[in-house]
């Protein structure tokens, strides 16, 4: 049959069965728990709990949904003591307590007074039973909001600041003594991937910061990097992930008190070309943790795709753990035992929790959550990692051919290609099971996911490449991608399509606005206007632009040249717009802009509004919306005939 035209037997309702995300899984006791964004519950975000082998049983009922706010993507959102889990809820960003011992159904308690303060990164303090917490204030009427680290006693008798002063701050961690605290603060316009400092202090019996030292990082007058996930161990050593010399790798911080602190490498011979660690965008991001005082276990990137990893650090050595699966999202351990979120691209993102004998030379997995797709591997595309461009600016991305199991299309016809750039654009695509691009290869598409200069998982040289260069180096890698495939006969150079969300949504317009090589596109809750961008944004994105474009005022011409909403004469194809109302990362108005001035050109545009949808999609039923309203438009402009019952999207000029 025709390309795109293939009946499939994955339906967008699938895709929300597939929505179903997972996060912050935590060890605590014989339980471990995770957090559950619910498409089918309007997005809400819910706290399970199992015992290894054990049913799942929600921790927070509905309507609650433990979400924070802090920098907009939050994160961190709560933790675990014993039979106490403390979280912030989502409706109005204070933090409430919920006694696990009690009798269900379990009430929560809140613990913050009202005010209009945002919550994140909750770590717990055994010792002087108390919160640690980043706290975001909105209560400066005109002005930036402040960020600073709180202690909050669990009981919610007192709270007092511990730090301030930085822009902004995450990461707070106290070590197993109680004795000492560490974390992270970086300044604008700097962000947490580019150059960040780590500072550990003393703690006196109040808990109060004493004194404090920057060991790592800006403050402490290192080469630039970004530091990634302090933590101490048992004995109170303090541990982290840095990029110092290029990757992201393992340090342990040496400080003697007599001499300037120094890093030391955890591995003496890591893995190659090898990612320890991820950029931050939300709090409570883990890649590895302690399985007991000499052993780590980790996971890494390299080339793409992920690994797990066991390391010994008393003798600096590493070796790989045998899975099924190709990426890894999380990694949380104690006491001999560890949780990963795990997927491959036939196995949906899932939690596993391993135990290992008492050397840990052996463990076993055990499968938590129930994510099976539901769908037989063959039926599957299954990705190839290919590479383009020249040499000294070469590009990666990850190659899905047209596939379902059952149908193929004409020997004389290629197929429409979807060139997907990802959101960030300091962000990675993985090989992770994404039934949105399975939706589009079981019906004879071909997809290519790419990793353009910037993206994580290759290096900081590489995730620097894109520093000044945003709008040009990135869609140079997406035309190369397309490019790439057309030449190898496996894509209709006359049917290319370009797709992708925030940043990726820039990337889409600017593509299509810049170069010929795209017919057609999707933007995502895309940025038209980087003016507008930097002048209408969120503060933790505030400045990001300054290293991405260029310092403004400043480099306000710069701005302005590469805004494909000055530049829409030079637009001559048609574009899907999909935006959230309550979008405040990239407000409406920058794709109503785009949509205003090619409908005055009279191209053929459409435009999906979400109402009650902020940065992404979290309800059900506008996932389902917007994959088939995309559907849809690919048909109408690339003229062919689809087997889906989908109510049709109003295209303008058509």
């Amino acid at each position: 049959m025709p390309y795109g035209s293939w009946p499939s037997q994955i339906s967008a309702q699938q895709l929300v069965a597939q929505s179903l995300r997972l996060a912050e899984p935590r060890l605590a006791g014989d339980y471990l728990f995770w957090l559950e964004t619910r498409p089918e519950e309007k997005g809400r975000n819910c706290i399970v709990r199992c015992k290894p082998g054990g049913a799942p049983e929600d921790v927070l009922q509905a309507p609650l949904s433990a979400r924070s706010k802090v920098n907009e993507y939050g994160g961190g959102s709560f933790c675990v003591f014993q039979n106490t889990v403390f979280f912030v809820l989502a409706d109005d960003q204070r933090i409430y307590r919920l006694d696990l011992a009690a009798k269900k159904p379990w009430l929560p308690v809140v613990i913050t007074p009202e005010a209009d303060f945002r919550f994140g990164d909750l770590h717990y303090d055994s010792k002087r039973h108390r919160l640690l917490a980043v706290c975001e204030d909105h209560s400066l009427e005109g002005q930036e909001p402040k960020a600073r680290i709180v202690s909050i006693d669990a009981d919610g008798r007192d709270s007092f600041t511990l730090v301030e002063g930085s822009d902004f701050y995450s990461s707070p961690r106290v070590s197993p003594c109680g004795q000492f605290f560490s974390w992270l603060s970086w300044e604008h316009p700097a962000m947490p991937w580019a150059s960040n400092s780590c500072f550990a202090a003393n703690l006196n019996e109040q808990g109060v910061v004493c004194e404090r030292i920057a060991v790592a990082g800006a403050a402490a007058n290192q080469k630039a990097q970004a530091i990634f996930q302090p933590q101490w161990s048992k004995d109170s050593e303090l541990y982290l992930v840095s990029d110092v010399d290029d990757w992201w790798r393992l340090y342990k911080v040496n400080n003697d008190g007599d001499s300037p602190p120094e890093l030391q490498p955890v591995l003496s011979s890591p893995p190659p070309m090898a990612e320890f660690g991820m950029p931050h965008w939300v709090f409570g991001q883990q890649t590895w943790g302690f399985l007991d005082q000499d052993t780590i276990i980790a996971s890494f990137t390299r080339n793409g795709f992920g690994h797990l990893c066991i390391a010994n650090i008393s003798e600096g050595t590493w070796q790989e753990i045998n899975t099924p699966w190709t990426d890894f999202g999380a990694v949380c351990a104690a006491n001999g035992a560890a949780a990963v979120l795990a997927g491959s691209y036939c196995e949906p993102t899932q939690l596993a929790y391993w135990h290992t004998n008492k050397d840990h030379s052996h463990g076993e997995w055990c499968r938590v959550t129930d994510t099976e797709s539901g769908l037989d591997a063959c039926t599957l595309s299954e990705p190839e990692a290919i590479s383009f461009g020249p040499i000294l600016e070469l590009a990666h991305a990850f190659y899905y051919p047209p596939h379902n199991g059952t149908h193929c299309g004409p020997g004389d016809e290629r197929p429409p290609l979807i060139v997907l750039a990802h959101g960030g654009p300091t962000s990675q695509t993985t090989t992770a099971l994404n039934i949105k691009i399975q939706y589009w290869c079981s019906r004879g598409f071909a997809v290519v996911d790419v990793n353009y200069r910037g993206s994580t998982g290759y290096g900081r040289q590489y995730r620097q490449a894109l520093d000044t260069k945003w709008g040009v180096s990135d869609v140079e890698d997406v035309c190369r991608a397309a490019q790439y495939l057309v030449d190898r006969n496996l894509a209709d150079p006359q049917r290319l399509a370009i797709k992708g969300g925030s940043a990726g949504g820039y990337t889409v317009l600017a593509a299509l606005t810049f170069t010929d090589t795209f017919k057609a596109g999707a933007s995502l809750y895309g940025i038209g206007d980087l003016e507008t961008l930097v002048l209408d944004t969120h503060k933790f994105e505030s400045r990001y632009v300054d290293s991405l474009v260029g310092p403004y005022p400043e480099a306000k011409p710069l701005y302005h040249q590469r805004s494909p909403l000055y530049h829409v004469d030079q637009l001559n194809c048609p574009v899907i717009f999909f935006q959230g109302a309550e979008d405040k990362v990239v407000p409406p108005n920058q794709a109503q802009a785009m949509v205003a001035a090619l409908d005055q050109k009279t191209l053929q545009v459409a435009y999906v509004e979400f109402a009650g949808e902020g940065h992404g999609f979290r309800q059900a039923e506008n996932i389902v919306c917007a994959i088939e309203s995309e559907l849809y438009f690919y048909s109408q402009i690339f003229g062919f005939e689809i087997q889906d019952k989908i109510t049709p999207v109003n295209i303008k000029n058509f």
